[in-house]
């Protein structure tokens, strides 16, 4: 668990933002091949500021809900020069603030960016937190699985633990068919035995 981290390539706190709001539902392959384009152009807020929502579509096309993530790009950029000196803020409050940012994104600028212990639910999160038994079937939604997580889970543990949990749900407890065969938790797996009927 202690070299899991994001497989995002960025160079400071605003790329990082930019490429996690750039990743919602689409992959990080995905999107480390359309980021160093797009950075090349607007390395920062205050360049990605003074951009047109059309300029920065062309580099972003390829994800998913290009238009949209343009549109929130531009006004993200434009309140971070506005608002926070073209900085990114650690705040969660003033995270939520911008535009195209939830829970899930402030979660990871808070966790990778500045170190705190901010658990990100996504949808791998969500189903290994389930399958392996560390949350009950009352948290049926991201921030009630959060919740529970970052009770459960120490402090000083909990930045690593997001990704270890994203990371084995891409590779290894992956949606449709979990490969259970490959998994170093499955005796202690809620799901296993679930799974091992179904083969």
């Amino acid at each position: 668990m202690a070299d899991a981290q994001t497989e995002l390539e960025f160079g400071s706190e605003f790329q990082l933002l930019v490429a996690v709001v750039l990743s919602a539902q689409c992959t990080d392959k995905r999107i480390n091949q359309v980021t160093p384009e797009l950075f090349r152009h607007y390395p920062d807020a205050k360049s990605m500021a003074k951009a047109e929502v059309e300029e920065v579509l062309e580099y972003i096309k390829s994800v998913s809900y290009p238009n949209a993530k343009a549109e929130h790009l531009v006004a993200m950029a434009r309140m971070l020069t506005e608002k926070h000196d073209g900085e990114v803020p650690s705040d969660m409050n003033q995270l939520l603030e911008l535009p195209g940012v939830g829970r899930k994104t402030a979660n990871v600028i808070q966790s990778v960016a500045f170190g705190k212990s901010a658990m990100a639910v996504d949808t791998h999160v969500f189903r290994v937190s389930h399958r392996l038994g560390l949350v009950s079937d009352k948290a049926n939604t991201p921030y009630k699985v959060e919740q529970e997580l970052v009770r459960n889970i120490p402090v000083e543990d909990i930045p690593r633990a997001h990704h270890w949990l994203l990371l084995h749900g891409r590779y290894i407890c992956t949606a449709r068919r979990p490969h259970c065969e490959r998994c170093d938790l499955r005796e202690a797996c809620a799901s296993y035995a679930l799974f091992q009927k179904k083969d």
